[in-house]
């Protein structure tokens, strides 16, 4: 968290711009001066600061699990590859679908998606859903254009066209609530400036690292909370898009983790700081990936 600190030598104030963290159990911080004055472009420079301290802390090892991936990637037969995308898929494809309430379990999911085994005695809206994300989540794969909300509206509208026919594909009109949480999303009202405010941000991305745009893209998005339903899981596909059209490993957040998942969304949100999801979501990426380390 980067915050400002004064100083008071021989009878003068000095500001600094300070970070803390924690590492292996102690507390250690940087600090960057700014002036005798807090400067009118001050949140501009606490923005930077963090940059730098990302770029420091995680960058460097996010473009390691680059490097590494792309060179594994390189040696597989396309037979392979395809093979690993379709177990991506239906692992992503469960836990994503699993976060949001299916029955499904793993197996299941894979048995259906691979061998077109429909499991028995489970609700036909989770059957669809799970065929149909698969299917979004290849349209993503192949998706060379740019995002925009058109794109998301569309690939909402497929992921739900047959069991939630009143939401997919359908901006909201009206308040939604989320449970067990304090957060209050957008309301309707206020949705259209949000998203153009949103899209106008993302097109700086260039400007990011790939793997903090990805966190923020999510963030951002679900915070907004655009659709009825289904906001989860069409963050998560927009954030795998981030990731793997810049060459870095997709991420799956797991349903066994989606505690400390809906936490740090909660903190963000609650707390006004999009550090706290950034930071969750960075550890949760490099465990994910540090074998590639």
């Amino acid at each position: 968290m980067v915050s400002i600190k004064k100083k008071k030598i021989s009878n003068k104030i000095y500001h600094y711009i300070q970070h803390t963290y924690r590492l292996n159990g102690k507390v250690h911080y940087k600090e960057k001066y700014i002036g005798e004055k807090i400067p009118n472009d001050i949140e501009k420079k606490k923005k930077e600061f963090q940059e730098e301290i990302f770029q420091e802390q995680w960058f460097s090892m996010f473009d390691k699990i680059k490097d590494n991936f792309i060179k594994n990637k390189k040696k597989m037969p396309n037979k392979i590859k395809e093979k690993e995308l379709g177990t991506f898929a239906v692992k992503f494809t469960y836990n994503s679908n699993k976060i949001e309430g299916s029955t499904l379990t793993h197996l299941e999911t894979a048995l259906l998606l691979e061998k077109r085994i429909s499991p028995a005695n489970k609700p036909i809206e989770d059957i669809k859903e799970a065929e149909q994300h698969r299917e979004v989540f290849y349209d993503m794969i192949k998706h060379d254009k740019n995002i925009n909300i058109s794109t998301l509206i569309h690939w909402h509208k497929n992921l739900f066209q047959f069991t939630k026919k009143d939401v997919a594909g359908k901006i909201r009109t009206y308040q939604v609530y989320i449970s067990g949480s304090i957060h209050l999303p957008p309301t309707p009202i206020d949705l259209d400036r949000l998203i153009k405010e949103f899209f106008d941000w993302y097109k700086n991305k260039n400007k990011m690292h790939p793997v903090h745009l990805a966190a923020l893209v999510h963030l951002k998005f679900v915070s907004i909370h655009p659709f009825g339903d289904g906001n989860g899981r069409i963050t998560r596909l927009f954030m795998n898009y981030v990731l793997n059209k810049n060459g870095y490993p997709m991420s799956i957040i797991e349903y066994k983790n989606r505690i400390s998942y809906y936490n740090a969304l909660e903190k963000s949100n609650v707390n006004n700081d999009e550090n706290i999801f950034t930071l969750w979501f960075f550890k949760r990426y490099l465990k994910e990936y540090e074998n590639y380390l």
